[in-house]
């Protein structure tokens, strides 16, 4: 499924492959909130790193979060979350872990988006206390990561485009 995006301002707007479309993934870790604000909770998809095309890539601009582990040691994510320089929006996240994913925000998508039959809350340990999760009977909630990936959360409900 070809999905497009833009920003608020119209500066950025890109298009990319995916056969993981379905908004299902809600994290709540203070990052995704913070950088991408929303309803506590920020909403990723799939999308193939090699069929990405943006224009108004000199708007975009990265933000790398620190990381704090367990005994207070500081470190830079490896994950780039790009977003509109001129309006803020945020648009995409990449890894050079998984280089060959993009995962678009569904808020910067402007292609229809097909509803989740269930959605995965994820990191909920980590919400802000103002937070309430509608967790549905259907829906899956995990205090951290999860260990089903969006591939394979699509595979599992036999949902692949």
């Amino acid at each position: 499924m070809l999905l497009e995006g833009s920003c608020h301002c119209q500066k950025v707007k890109f298009r990319l492959e995916s056969s993981h479309p379905y908004p299902f993934n809600l994290c709540y870790c203070e990052i995704c909130r913070k950088t991408a604000g929303g309803g506590g909770y920020v909403i990723n998809l799939g999308g193939y790193a090699d069929s990405m095309n943006c224009d108004g890539r000199a708007f975009v601009s990265t933000y790398r979060a620190e990381l704090i582990d367990k005994t207070g040691d500081k470190k830079k994510s490896t994950a780039e979350r790009n977003f509109c320089k001129e309006c803020g929006s945020a648009l995409w996240l990449w890894d050079p872990t998984w280089p060959e994913l993009i995962h678009p925000f569904a808020s910067a998508i402007d292609t229809d988006l097909p509803t989740a039959p269930e959605q995965t809350h994820l990191m909920v340990a980590y919400k802000a206390s103002w937070v309430q999760c509608f967790v549905k009977r259907k829906d899956k909630s995990y205090e951290d990561y999860p260990e089903e990936s969006i591939e394979d959360w699509h595979k599992r409900l036999k949902l692949e485009c």
